[in-house]
């Protein structure tokens, strides 16, 4: 029987459990800012760390470092815009992850979760026509979690509702491994039902509307994208949703919520005043769907699209998003010679936009290295920045040139770099481990595998790998090159048994 996507059901049925908890409470009146404070901060952060260490282990969660750095880039200025209008209190700044995990799943679904942890579909991202309608999906996500919405339901309930979720996060995972213990967990289907049914209040859903609309146009995002992509969920609603839009069942729409928002648009703003689509959000657009795991079939009909008759008159940005797609495709279907083609093709295409022209270079890079030919990754990619600060896609990619060309030594270098001011980038950790091994200097790669548990909050894991550094240190015999590399080993792993101890507390 295959194995069920932990990322995909995980969520699904612990969530609608922990909504099911407050549901007869829905339609009260909501807490001001603050009453629902019976959970603090750090308690909230607690359970949203034991919620995501089981995505970091399920297959569906993916870290794409081009994906990645686009949501990044608008989810920062959400961020930013919240701490200038006070939604967001310095402890919640301070405590909260704000960390974005992306599934690799073909719905259209996004959520919030404890301590400032948001989930994304690649689905949604291949759905989306702009970077403003993904702004407003992240703004309204982003707004559940500074207005407290999650304590707030759960004050009106046990104590005991955290650890109680907690339990059904580890359930369902038991679940997703062993379908036949679904029943025990789901307590005869009553978590899944709840999945189909339940969502945030109306008054949470209207709260988080208003004030993720205010996030998103002081971050300088199209407000008409709040409108439009209302609009395309509308349109899904009265097709008769088949499952491919979850985001509809944990955020129902109604008349009420579209008319607020429209009623929200500058007077005198065209209904269609929305900017064009650009070649890069459509590029992006279509790598979310390339790497949300289509089937052969659907690969090969994107990879046939650019040959089509009405392909010519497509606008640049859909031309863009096609050939992207086909590129990509043929790389995953192992056709190198076609997607070395397509990429020359999407190169010339993006040349005047800057933007886009560096989307398809990265393109370009991950191809030819995919090939093997690994001096045309570096002719793409180009020479180092030097001291200039490089971007994490460009930091991966030209890292696996250096390893590949036989000079860890500047592979090191690079990922060092990176990894002091980003400490809890597991891959480029990951990264780094297997550039210091091939450096031969076994202590570091350890460390290094040691970082990528922590990132990871496995803690067990983190522990495990500090203590075989400090053996191996010791068996080895003391090195005066390693002696700083060895006490920053030792305080790794005191803080990792520290933060193991806490979380075996919470069972």
């Amino acid at each position: 029987m295959p194995e069920v996507s932990v990322f995909r059901s995980l969520f699904a049925i612990c969530f609608a459990f922990f909504l099911a908890l407050s549901w007869r409470d829905s339609r009260a009146q909501l807490p001001a800012m603050g009453d629902g404070a019976e959970m603090t901060a750090g308690a909230e952060r607690q359970l949203g760390e034991r919620i995501v260490r089981e995505l970091y282990r399920d297959p569906d969660y993916i870290d794409d470092a081009v994906l990645a750095e686009y949501v990044q880039g608008t989810w920062q200025p959400l961020l930013a815009a919240a701490r200038v209008r006070g939604e967001l209190p310095p402890e919640l700044d301070d405590r909260f992850a704000w960390e974005i995990l992306l599934g690799r799943d073909r719905t259209v679904n996004a959520f919030a979760l404890p301590g400032g942890y948001l989930g994304l579909h690649l689905g949604l991202i291949g759905t989306v026509t702009s970077r403003d309608e993904l702004a407003s999906v992240l703004a309204h996500e982003l707004s559940h979690v500074t207005q407290r919405h999650i304590p707030r339901l759960m004050a009106k309930q046990s104590r005991q509702a955290p650890w109680m979720l907690g339990a059904m996060v580890l359930g369902a995972l038991a679940a997703s491994k062993n379908p036949e213990l679904a029943n025990a967990v789901m307590v005869g289907g009553q978590a899944v039902a709840a999945q189909n049914q339940l969502n945030f209040s109306r008054d949470m859903e209207r709260e988080a509307d208003r004030i993720g609309y205010g996030l998103m146009t002081q971050a300088g995002f199209a407000p008409r994208g709040f409108v439009s992509m209302f609009e395309k969920l509308q349109q899904a609603s009265r097709l008769n949703d088949n499952g491919s839009f979850p985001y509809l069942r944990s955020h129902p729409l109604t008349t009420e919520r579209i008319a607020d928002m429209q009623a929200r648009q500058p007077l005198g703003a065209p209904h269609a005043a929305l900017a064009a689509p650009v070649m890069e959000h459509s590029m992006i657009a279509a790598r979310a769907r390339v790497l949300s795991n289509p089937g052969v079939d659907l690969l090969r009909s994107w990879v046939a699209e650019p040959e089509t008759t009405g392909f010519a008159t497509f606008s640049a940005a859909r031309r863009a998003g096609v050939l992207y797609a086909a590129a990509l495709a043929s790389e995953r279907l192992r056709e190198p010679a076609r997607a070395e083609a397509l990429v020359r093709q999407l190169l010339l295409l993006t040349a005047g936009d800057a933007a886009s022209a560096r989307q398809a270079r990265l393109l370009a890079a991950e191809i030819a290295l995919a090939a093997g030919d690994v001096p045309q990754a570096g002719r793409t990619l180009g020479p180092d920045p030097g001291n200039t600060p490089a971007a994490r896609p460009e930091v991966l990619l030209r890292a696996q040139i250096h390893l590949r060309t036989g000079q860890p030594a500047r592979a090191v270098d690079l990922l060092r770099t990176w990894v002091a001011g980003h400490p809890r980038d597991a891959s480029a950790w990951q990264a780094l481990a297997a550039a210091y091994g091939a450096q031969d200097a076994p202590l570091q790669a350890i460390r290094a595998a040691g970082e990528v548990q922590m990132a990871r909050l496995d803690y067990a894991g983190a522990v495990d790998r500090f203590k075989a550094a400090r053996d191996f240190q010791g068996k080895s015999g003391p090195m005066p090159a390693d002696h700083i590399e060895a006490s920053i080993i030792d305080t790794r792993l005191r803080l990792a048994e520290s933060l193991l101890r806490e979380q075996l507390l919470e069972r």
